[in-house]
């Protein structure tokens, strides 16, 4: 355990990733409160009930959680990390205030939008502040306890979406999110500033270039950030359209915020025992065993679904997906660290790259598989599939810069 200081706050290293997991999870928050509203939204706005033009709710936020990055890791990178939280923090607030109060499916994008600029914010700072206070397996176990707690957020937040939007609307669903965000932005008070005065960036047209080019032309950072864009393409179309499936494929509409979250809760162990792997494993070991298994299953689930005509037993297809996604969990906190770890110096611009291509990448790519939606799960289980092969090679590509740079070293 760590103890962060900045002169005038400590936080013990408990605290620090409970509150990490919580900053990082607003981003989250801001997708799995409405799943469960999808139907009320398209009876709001006058669409069809099998209408998949809802998903845009859930990409448009994605990709402005994507684009604002870039911004809010300069903006990190030299003026510290609490700033960039605390103004994400309002912005966050602002787009959902306006996304509660939307007249049209239009109005509605467009604020959610705004919403995911502003979780962009917590989103990239929090990586950093990791960044920052760990390194090496110590940084990939961090990671791994925060992405657990991050993942009770699917667990817990469709059932709380269901409950208000039956109560109240799925407004007042949105409107929850503020409370969540205000209490968080008190926490954060006793954060300290984690970014060392050696490494601030000045925010000059050669040093952002400087720092760009140090990102994108490192191969373990670019492979494994490759890695995490086509993994999460397939993890953001699963969740843009595992409520249509589970409710037009399998007749649980009722029942969808239990399925979601008790996938949710493999995902979560999936994540715990990767800080107790990876300690007994290593890091670069781990990612490669982890990777193969995420391609066994991906290819399984794909297999059973062309053999079933894209509607498999519900039980034999709900194991089958728990265990790809819960490998999923396993292999992220990994492939972040891998990446991060030559970006001490310029932790937030890294993180927002990362974070940048990876976000609005998985979007565009997850947008993709879900307009390929036809009743079946065929499309989805492809989309795992082809993604799952894509990190798998990727993998080995950013592996083999591992390996040069330490035999550089060594030599």
């Amino acid at each position: 355990m760590v103890d962060v200081t900045d002169g005038r706050r400590s936080m013990g290293g408990r605290e620090l990733i409970a509150l990490l997991a919580l900053m990082i999870s607003t981003a989250a928050l801001g997708v799995d409160i409405i799943l469960p509203a999808f139907s009320d939204i398209r009876a709001d706005f006058g669409l069809a009930e099998t209408s998949t033009a809802a998903a845009a709710i859930v990409t448009t936020y994605l990709f402005g959680l994507g684009v604002g990055m870039i911004p809010w890791g300069l903006i990190a990178d030299r003026f510290g990390r609490k700033k960039v939280v605390y103004a994400g923090l309002a912005l966050y607030v602002v787009g959902a205030a306006a996304s509660a109060l939307a007249p049209s499916l239009t109005w509605l994008l467009v604020a959610r939008f705004i919403w995911g600029l502003g979780a962009s914010g917590p989103r990239t700072v929090t990586l950093s502040i990791v960044r920052d206070t760990y390194d090496g397996e110590r940084m990939a176990r961090a990671m791994s306890f925060i992405i657990a707690i991050f993942i009770l957020v699917p667990v817990v937040a469709p059932s709380i979406g269901a409950l208000i939007t039956d109560w109240i609307s799925w407004r007042g669903a949105i409107a929850f999110t503020f409370v969540v965000a205000a209490g968080i932005g008190l926490w954060s008070l006793r954060l300290p500033e984690t970014l060392r005065p050696e490494n601030t960036l000045r925010l000059t047209v050669r040093d952002i270039a400087r720092a760009g080019k140090l990102v994108v032309t490192t191969r373990v950072t670019v492979g494994y950030m490759l890695v995490f864009t086509v993994l999460f393409g397939a993890f953001m179309s699963y969740i843009a359209s595992s409520e249509l499936i589970f409710s037009d494929v399998y007749g649980f509409s009722d029942e969808f915020p239990l399925i979601f979250g008790g996938l949710a809760i493999g995902m979560g162990v999936g994540a715990l025992l990767n800080s107790w792997l990876v300690s007994r494993v290593g890091l670069d070991r781990l990612i490669r065993v982890v990777m193969v298994t995420y391609l066994v299953f991906s290819a399984a689930l794909f297999a059973l679904a062309v053999a079933t005509d894209g509607a498999p037993p519900f039980w034999i297809f709900a194991i089958l997906l728990g265990l790809t996604l819960s490998t999923y969990s396993l292999v992220i906190p990994n492939i972040n660290t891998a990446a991060m770890a030559p970006m001490a110096r310029i932790a937030g611009t890294a993180s927002a790259i990362i974070g940048t291509v990876a976000t609005a990448g998985g979007a565009l790519l997850g947008s993709v598989i879900d307009q390929a939606y036809d009743g079946t799960v065929i499309p989805l289980t492809f989309g795992f599939l082809i993604s799952s092969l894509a990190a798998w090679l990727l993998s080995l590509w950013a592996g083999a810069g591992v390996t040069a740079a330490s035999e550089k070293a060594v030599a």
